[in-house]
């Protein structure tokens, strides 16, 4: 019997080891600052390796040892049978909403799916297809348009005819393992009262597309999969994103739906947690989406993401969040912004330097950050591979890609950060997709 340690618990001793950790990196880099404030002043160096080096190996370390501590809490409520009801916001989606009709038809799922279908505006026969694909699949479906743009108006005028208890939001390019929704369910019907909503784990459909797709598989899979599943641990993960997740629909009717926001997941998420309920987190309820194949899409989909975390910064204060642990979580987002300046500005220009043999900023030091993201990649990737295993999925090999993603994803995603928020600064006008 596996021996239960409670969530306090975990929190302070990840948050030990942190510390320890920093420690430890502070004392082996007083050199590196002096060399470095020599050339800036003082301040100013430790303003620098504070966000290259302390600050990621403080929240890498905590998130080490968390994964580490974390155990996933098993179903008591294995084959829900309840209504549940799936939305789908569209705009030109005829290339993809028949397969994600047809992966719904194929649900494992022991109740009754109905569908909603929202035309959000669309230039294309998107409605007319998905109807087809209903009367084919023989699919209960309800196709609605809605002509003002925003994925928020499409989502709200869907809610109005959702009757169920719960409710399922679904993007129209992503599509469900056989078991996706009796897993999401289950995790709901398991939990806690509080829990109000679940979101799915998201991985990558189309990583066999190019190079960028491949790399943003590792992402998916990794990244995002490692931070979802420490929030979740801590009873809120932060973001249930409306490509895969399931909501309690009395809960979002009581805050009158999607918000007028261009991360409306991420502020719906933060006002369930606002408002004392708690945000789960189920790795086997899967996903794969398409993700952008051009550099252009993916700055524009990564700068929407980051402004859509300033939004929400400001219309939802950290500290008023009623939970603790909901508190350290949001609380680390007011870093991130630093954090992705000093990578862009400071961590991308002091590489070029390390090549010239000028060690200044980029050095020997900064190897101290690599063991534990390659830890904290290595727990990740045996956790996943057995959850793969009981879904009965293979790992793609993708090695160059895996080799990107830890040495030079970063310098990717961190400008592309930097220009959402100065989109949010300047409150230039919103897009959807």
């Amino acid at each position: 019997m596996k021996k239960y340690m409670a969530v306090k618990s975990k929190f302070w001793i990840g948050h030990a080891v942190a510390v320890i950790w920093t420690t430890f990196s502070i004392i082996v880099s007083l050199h590196w600052i002096s060399d470095l404030g020599q050339l800036v002043s003082l301040p100013v160096a430790v303003f620098i390796i504070a966000g290259i080096s302390y600050l990621p190996g403080y929240i890498n370390a905590f998130m080490v040892v968390s994964l580490l501590l974390d155990r996933q809490p098993s179903f008591k409520v294995s084959d829900p049978d309840i209504p549940i009801t799936i939305i789908i916001a569209c705009h030109n989606e005829k290339e993809n909403i028949g397969s994600a009709l047809e992966y719904i038809k194929q649900q494992d799922y022991g109740g009754i799916i109905k569908v909603i279908v929202v035309d959000n505006n669309s230039s294309d026969e998107t409605a007319k297809i998905a109807m087809e694909f209903a009367e084919k699949l023989s699919l209960p479906i309800q196709i609605l348009r809605e002509s003002k743009p925003g994925k928020n108006h499409a989502l709200n005028k869907a809610l109005d005819y959702v009757d169920t208890e719960y409710v399922i939001t679904l993007d129209a390019d992503t599509i469900l393992h056989k078991s996706a929704v009796r897993y999401l369910v289950s995790r709901i019907k398991s939990a806690p009262k509080g829990v109000c909503a679940v979101a799915g784990a998201v991985l990558v459909r189309n990583s066999r597309q190019n190079f960028i797709a491949r790399i943003q598989e590792w992402d998916y899979f990794l990244g995002i999969a490692s931070i979802k599943r420490l929030q979740g641990l801590y009873q809120g993960t932060l973001v249930a994103q409306g490509a895969f997740s399931l909501y309690e629909t009395r809960v979002i009717k009581a805050l009158n739906g999607w918000p007028d926001a261009i991360g409306e997941d991420i502020v719906l998420t933060w006002n369930f947690l606002k408002n004392n309920s708690m945000v789960y987190f189920e790795p086997l309820a899967v996903a794969f989406t398409e993700v952008p194949v051009t550099l252009k899409h993916l700055s524009r989909q990564r700068s929407r993401w980051a402004r859509g975390m300033i939004e929400a910064l400001k219309l939802i204060k950290p500290w008023k969040q009623p939970i603790m642990y909901v508190k350290y979580m949001t609380g680390i987002n007011f870093i991130m912004p630093y954090l992705d300046f000093i990578y862009t500005f400071c961590w991308i220009p002091g590489l070029v330097l390390a090549f010239f043999g000028k060690f200044w900023i980029v050095g020997p030091y900064t190897l101290f950050v690599l063991p534990l993201c390659m830890i904290q990649n290595g727990i990740l990737y045996n956790y996943q591979k057995r959850v793969f295993k009981r879904l009965g999925l293979k790992i793609r090999k993708n090695k160059l890609g895996f080799v990107f993603y830890v040495l030079f994803y970063q310098m990717l995603m961190s400008p592309m950060s930097i220009l959402g928020y100065i989109q949010e600064i300047l409150n230039l006008s919103r897009v959807w997709k």
